[in-house]
């Protein structure tokens, strides 16, 4: 998942260039899963781009997959696709949207649906009816459980508020499940060693004012069950005195978590300044084997403060209006590196038409996963144009919000100087993060710039949500994708 909080719009000059080959099969295997195989899609703009375009081995294909479902215009406003989840064979769907179109069908869904993980990707019957934003779903092991968190208070007839567990047969509320947060819960989270972890900008869960803003839930019950013991706390907040601006406030908050693939740790982004005693901001990693959980070692100084400012230090903060800027980040496959993507125009004591870029503010970047403090491997700079999402496999990470270039440390709201024209959605090399190319240096990778939201990989492929912004719909330069996109290996 991703933050929108309506913010206004806003590189490296040696090219990665791959191999063009013919419609052959490639056989990846990504994220530690099943091997897959992948062929170069037939699909009708190839031509157009002049060459017969394939992806980087181990990485998915440019032409999305056909009769996904799609958001439907409704009008004027915006719809999105908050979060996707695999499960069983199903593909579940949360975010704010009242209709969905598939196979030449419309139907009514208010903010949840689910559909079938392959072609025809057809549209379930299962219909909760939730009457709010839905921000994050996760699945109970067996699928037939559904546990929700957003902004809402009822699922079909049944009051809630903003959290409740949810059954995936008939869509009916769990009522012996508590469901009752103050506040908006932005992200759930079911662990392999059996809680639920919920992350928001509530102050009280189920009852429990114990852990505010990131709590553990009993999957049986819904009650905090002491997992979680955190006391997060803090905001950003500074100030220029040289022009009187100051850092927008955001209420302390975790917004985002992602799970390692070995399932012993968590990344988790917000708001706050201390987490488990230790000083953090923008992004932490939680010890998921230690009881109660526990914060690593792993932080920055390019994004934690702990060495200051320029000069001496780093850029660590972005532009006054975006003062949380990491809304997401992703593991490698084998859980060596971790990937971030930010928003932020620049920092903000650099002037706008200051280059090279520095700081983390419109880019998307690679850490190792060592638990110490680390510094970058690799950034990769948009031009002043902001990433909500990233995801990650053997042959790419790929980052998408609402760019227009890569490769663009020299240029802001314009293409500097070796910039990679690459719109909505990248594909960068893990190994350097160049923007991945074909032969004749056209990315491989766009899509509209839709801010996508959320990021998904399974063993088929890259499943993509993102908004109807502007009328989007297009994903590798094929429209009727508006909402969700797919690319296979």
């Amino acid at each position: 998942m991703s933050f929108r909080e309506g913010f206004q719009e806003r590189g490296l000059p040696r090219r990665l260039r791959w191999t063009v080959t013919s419609a052959s099969a490639v056989v990846v295997a990504a994220m530690g899963l099943a091997p897959a195989v992948a062929t170069t899609s037939q699909a009708p703009h190839a031509a157009h781009l002049g060459v017969a375009v394939t992806q980087p081995p181990g990485a998915v294909s440019p032409h999305p997959a056909a009769g996904t479902p799609q958001l439907a215009q409704t009008g004027t406003t915006q719809q999105v696709i908050r979060q996707l989840v695999a499960c069983g064979g199903t593909m579940y769907a949360v975010g704010s949207f009242t209709k969905i179109s598939q196979g030449g069908t419309t139907v009514t869904r208010n903010n949840i649906f689910s559909f079938s993980a392959t072609s025809p990707f057809a549209v379930k019957s299962w219909n909760p009816d939730v009457n709010g934003q839905v921000d994050s779903i996760a699945l109970t092991s067996d699928c037939a459980h559904a546990y929700i968190g957003g902004k809402f208070t009822k699922v079909g007839g049944t009051s809630v508020q903003d959290i409740a567990e949810i059954r995936t047969d008939n869509g009916t509320v769990v009522t012996r499940w508590q469901h009752h947060a103050v506040g908006e819960v932005f992200t759930l989270l079911r662990t392999p060693n059996g809680h639920l972890l919920a992350g928001g900008k509530f102050t009280s869960i189920n009852g429990s004012s114990a852990a505010p803003y990131f709590a553990s839930l009993s999957l049986a019950t819904g009650a905090n069950d002491g997992f979680l013991n955190l006391h997060i706390s803090g905001h950003y907040h500074y100030c220029d005195s040289g022009t009187g601006k100051c850092s927008v406030t955001f209420p302390t908050q975790v917004y985002n978590q992602q799970l390692s693939h070995s399932g012993t740790l968590d990344l988790a982004e917000g708001v706050f300044t201390s987490v488990g005693g230790q000083p953090r901001q923008q992004i932490f990693m939680l010890n998921l084997a230690t009881k109660p959980a526990s914060v690593t070692g792993w932080t920055s100084p390019e994004w934690d403060g702990s060495k200051g400012n320029l000069p001496g230090g780093y850029p660590y903060q972005c532009w006054f209006t975006e003062s949380f800027y990491m809304h997401s980040a992703a593991w490698s496959p084998n859980d060596s590196a971790i990937y971030t993507v930010e928003n932020g125009f620049h920092p903000w004591n650099q002037a706008t038409g200051t280059f090279p870029r520095t700081g983390l503010c419109d880019a998307v970047t690679a850490w190792p996963a060592t638990q110490a403090s680390v510094t970058h491997t690799w950034i990769n700079y948009t031009g002043c144009d902001s990433l909500y999402t990233v995801a990650a496999d053997t042959g790419a990470v790929y980052a998408a919000g609402h760019p227009r270039w890569g490769d663009n440390s020299d240029g802001c709201n314009k293409a500097g100087p070796n910039a990679v024209p690459d719109q909505g959605l990248q594909g960068h090399s893990p190994s350097n993060g160049m923007v991945e190319v074909n032969a004749s240096g056209k990315a491989i990778y766009s899509m509209s710039r839709a801010n996508a939201d959320d990021m998904l990989i399974t063993g088929a492929g890259l499943w993509i949500a993102s908004t109807d912004r502007f009328g989007a719909s297009f994903c590798g330069e094929v429209g009727g994708h508006a909402g969700i996109c797919f690319l296979p290996y």
